[in-house]
């Protein structure tokens, strides 16, 4: 049976499971956690099995390619070839290196989304400031320079979550903005006083590009006939919005969840990378490109 190719599968399924399955399974284990013998073990088990049929002895022409090897047990391309399979092994290492660049601009991109929720937090807040004594004028400069503010949120990230995105099927970043634009559209704001929500005030959601928009002669078409109604729909929206930017921040939610979990995975990687590299081989080097090239040196910049 050869063993080493075994470990190769072993430590790419292991790899997979324990860092994979932590970012994007809720209830997978936290890396370094001890696992229970059941699951990694069979799959191990059955790795082994497969080794079986695949397993030869070493051919006269393997031990000269095995005496080309460098100093630290790699060929000169980076290569294990002591290994049953050294070009699946290198192979492993270039996954991985690929995934810790995208980690850490995952990572970098996540933590401004996370920032830019704290500010619309405060600028949804501070809409309760309107009462019915504030002029039409001074609503619809403070609900202008809200909607400037969601809007330049939702530029910064949409194509973030789009397919293809740096932050495609995140849930965190997925969920953040749906929930906030949720908040928006919501009609039931004012509900009691007669208003269908920010819609009566004149705001709306583009389903298309997500961004709002103010109906400047809406606005004050329903400030003037039920001030006190457009007051209450305002302070609902505050409270509401306030709270959904805040749950999303919030200890062991979306957004402080996914950024530990990538930050696990990072310093995994960063503790294991060098005796990955010794034992499988170097990898390809990872090309960041585009949005990931930014938000990688972004990391670089502010965590490394």
């Amino acid at each position: 049976m050869d063993i080493a190719n075994a470990s190769v599968l072993y430590s790419n399924a292991l790899f997979q499971t324990q860092v994979l399955g932590s970012l994007f399974g809720t209830n997978s284990p936290r890396l370094g956690a001890q696992t229970n013998g059941s699951g990694i073990d069979d799959l191990f088990s059955s790795l082994l099995s497969q080794q079986k049929e695949k397993s030869k002895p070493q051919t006269a022409l393997d031990s000269l390619l095995n005496q080309t090897k460098t100093k630290g047990g790699l060929s000169a391309n980076g290569r294990n070839l002591s290994l049953f399979d050294p070009e699946s092994a290198y192979n492993l290492v270039s996954f991985i290196n690929s995934r810790d660049v995208l980690y850490k601009a995952q990572f970098s991109e996540l933590s401004q989304i996370q920032s830019g929720v704290s500010q619309l937090k405060i600028a949804g807040a501070g809409l309760s400031e309107i009462n019915a004594n504030t002029q039409p004028a001074g609503v619809e400069a403070l609900l202008q320079n809200f909607v400037g503010r969601y809007n330049h949120w939702r530029e910064s990230f949409n194509a973030d979550v789009e397919t293809g995105g740096l932050l495609d099927n995140v849930q965190a970043a997925e969920v953040s903005l749906f929930e906030l634009e949720e908040s928006v559209n919501n009609r039931f704001f004012g509900a009691t006083k007669g208003i269908n929500g920010l819609g009566d005030l004149g705001i709306s959601i583009d389903p298309k590009t997500h961004f709002a928009t103010l109906d400047s002669k809406q606005l004050i078409a329903t400030l003037t006939a039920n001030p006190q109604g457009a007051v209450n729909a305002i302070h609902e929206f505050s409270a509401n919005f306030a709270q959904s930017a805040a749950l999303l921040n919030s200890d062991h939610n979306f957004i402080p969840n996914q950024l530990d979990n990538l930050s696990r995975a990072i310093h995994y990687i960063k503790d294991n990378i060098t005796a990955l590299k010794q034992e499988f081989g170097t990898g390809d080097a990872a090309q960041p490109s585009g949005k990931i090239a930014q938000a990688l040196a972004a990391y670089n910049q502010t965590y490394a």
